[in-house]
């Protein structure tokens, strides 16, 4: 198993205009185009945060995507940490 084949797991906090911009669900989308797995949720102070959790590649694309967002978002920071993997299945929106 190459390295960016080992599972990764990441917490990601985005912040910027993310919400009302259909971030989460593009997000979910994303996700599932890559096989991540994991979750995306709004968080009471305007950011969105997701923990995205499959093939190291996989998932830094996913945080490469948070970086842009969909069209009408405008991301200020994307702040990530690593986690130990948990075996989450599938993507949802919180």
């Amino acid at each position: 198993m190459t390295a960016a084949e080992r599972p990764s797991r990441q917490r990601v906090v985005i912040a910027g205009h993310v919400q009302g911009v259909w971030f989460r669900e593009s997000c979910r989308r994303q996700a599932e185009a890559l096989s991540v797995r994991g979750w995306v949720r709004n968080r009471d102070d305007g950011t969105v945060e997701a923990v995205f959790e499959g093939a190291r590649a996989d998932v830094e694309a996913m945080i490469a995507w948070c970086r842009v967002g969909p069209p009408h978002a405008l991301v200020t920071s994307v702040v990530s940490t690593a986690e130990t993997p948990g075996g989450e299945v599938g993507f949802t929106v919180r």
